[in-house]
């Protein structure tokens, strides 16, 4: 296989695991129990659920679009 023909090298894989880890952890940190017809829990009002999370997401989205448009440097192996 012709590594010149690749779309991504390793770096670009590295860093789209890193965004989808990145991701992983912000929709961990939205979750959470919530509330039932019988309990209100204001837990789903907590600061770390509504503003810290999506902010950790949305850069991990970001790193995601980053990590697929990232153009690999050419090596020039003559």
């Amino acid at each position: 296989m012709d590594k010149k023909n690749l779309a991504f090298d390793k770096v670009n894989f590295i860093l789209l695991a890193v965004g989808m880890a990145i991701v992983i952890i912000g929709f961990v940190l939205m979750s959470g129990s919530g509330s039932s017809e019988k309990t209100f829990d204001l837990d789903i009002f907590s600061t770390m659920r509504i503003k810290v999370a999506p902010v950790v997401t949305f850069l991990g989205f970001a790193s995601i679009i980053y990590a697929i448009i990232r153009k690999p440097k050419d090596k020039n192996e003559d």
